[in-house]
């Protein structure tokens, strides 16, 4: 029973992580007489699809998820953001990429520690998920600065990767954990 949850979830995951990296997160502001308007943030719903499958589905699910996500779009199909292919390895943003393996099983173990049903629990779990990918994708990007693999602009990059998308995706994490207390209700998660 226990290989068939985390071969279900696995695959629900890959799919919300696959389709997330399609949605663009738009966030509604109001203007002064009273309407909102849409204004697109700077990142996608991958992230978040993959904090909402480690903190639902567990670590080893999440795991699955994560790895299939990056062998389909190193291997077969143009998952990432700007394509896919082997030739990713060397894109700036792989090492966040890369981070996506680590930060899932880690948020997934946190998330299925007893007492996690609460929802700051399930936050903190999100935000460290989302700290570990940070982490990877920093070293990556220091590593490539280091050996020179960037050609300078090391700081653009830091901006653009790193600094740039940290804020709304940390807004997510705080999303991700308003779903996840539901659903994992909802699946008879044990808390």
């Amino acid at each position: 029973m226990r290989a068939l949850a985390n071969c279900s979830g696995a695959i629900v995951g890959l799919l919300l992580i696959v389709s997330g990296g399609l949605i663009r997160v738009a966030v509604a502001l109001p203007f002064v007489d009273g309407g909102y308007a849409l204004r697109e943030l700077p990142v996608t719903a991958q992230v978040p699809a993959l904090l909402l499958t480690a903190l639902v589905c567990g670590p080893r699910p999440a795991l699955l998820a994560a790895v299939a996500y990056l062998s389909l779009g190193l291997l077969v199909l143009p998952v990432f953001h700007t394509g896919g292919g082997m030739a990713y390895l060397l894109d700036p943003g792989f090492g966040f990429l890369a981070g996506f393996i680590p930060a899932a099983w880690l948020s997934g173990r946190l998330a299925s520690q007893p007492g996690m049903g609460e929802l700051l629990r399930l936050m903190g779990a999100a935000l460290f998920g989302l700290g570990v990918i940070q982490l990877c994708g920093l070293a990556y990007l220091l590593l490539g600065g280091l050996v020179g693999r960037w050609g300078g602009g090391l700081g653009d990059l830091l901006l653009a990767y790193s600094l740039g998308p940290l804020l709304p995706q940390l807004m997510l994490c705080c999303a991700v954990a308003v779903l996840a207390v539901p659903l994992r209700r909802l699946l008879l998660v044990s808390s």
